[in-house]
């Protein structure tokens, strides 16, 4: 499969809207293993699993370092190739979730934006790090799409508060004021699609996904992929949450899901007692 480059009207239409949706992307095929493998996250004891109040998981972090599919994906080409022509240069994981809005348990993720929490958090120094969705089901109006508000990333940094109660994970969320101004400047959107579709999208663009009532589970891979030279400055959170190793990824061969290939797994063991805490001192540029 040819490489995603992107076109000319694919950069307009990322300035414009602030989102590209692939349908399709990845094949059956190569979505089938990542599928399977998340049932088994999800059952495994670990600090990565944040759960739902409901008490089924709402988020698996970092599993790039711990299971050899999710650690292939996080390698793949056709991610990481469009991200690096986007920044001009490599790509280190800032962060890697499974989100798992499971059927008639999976609840809301408020309206905000990921560089809100990124630089209020992280100190990342500018919103040079592109969030890659790529659905593991199929993603329709009833099972909590992701909202968009088309444009909102060219506003920059919106006021907003840190919300610890709504839900069972903080973030920091945009008042109803705000988003019923975003909304009638720019409406709504929420892109659909079969497994394997991917969506990449600004991380200042402002999104949220309501609750799924459906019978239908719906679970994406959400990527982090920052510049290099944009790495994070402050390490208040979790190492798990916000990593700290900014090597650069390498791609693996396009049919790295089909076929067998070596991945550093150095988490396969348990997570670091070191990643669990806050770094008593913070990287020096």
């Amino acid at each position: 499969m040819q490489l995603p480059r992107l076109t000319p009207q694919q950069l307009e239409q990322f300035d414009r809207d602030g989102y590209l949706l692939f349908p399709s992307l990845f094949t059956p095929a190569e979505i089938a293993p990542l599928l399977d493998e998340v049932p088994r996250l999800y059952a495994q004891q670990r600090p990565e699993n944040v759960l739902e109040k409901s008490g089924v998981v709402r988020t698996n972090f970092a599993a790039h370092l711990y299971s050899k599919p999710f650690a292939t994906l996080a390698r793949h080409p056709r991610m990481l190739t469009p991200v690096m022509q986007l920044y001009g240069e490599k790509l280190y994981m800032h962060q890697f979730k499974i989100n798992g809005k499971m059927a008639f348990d999976g609840d809301v993720w408020q309206w905000h934006q990921d560089y809100g929490t990124w630089v209020n958090d992280d100190h990342m120094p500018e919103p040079r790090a592109m969030n890659v969705a790529i659905f593991l089901d199929e993603v329709n109006e009833f099972n909590g799409p992701l909202m968009f508000i088309p444009g909102s990333h060219k506003l920059g940094v919106l006021q907003a508060q840190h919300d610890l109660t709504t839900t069972s994970y903080p973030l920091w969320t945009i008042n109803h004021d705000t988003i019923s101004q975003l909304v009638a400047r720019g409406g709504i959107v929420a892109p659909k699609g079969p497994p394997g579709s991917m969506i990449m999208f600004h991380s200042c663009l402002v999104h949220a996904s309501t609750s799924n009532l459906s019978p239908w589970n719906r679970v994406a891979v959400y990527l982090s992929l920052c510049a290099v030279s944009n790495h994070i400055r402050r390490f208040k959170r979790p190492e798990y949450i916000a990593h700290r190793d900014f090597t650069p990824l390498e791609c693996l061969p396009d049919d790295c899901l089909l076929k067998d290939y070596d991945v550093p797994l150095p988490w396969k063991d348990g997570t670091p007692a070191a990643a669990l805490t806050s770094a008593s001192s913070a990287w020096v540029a």
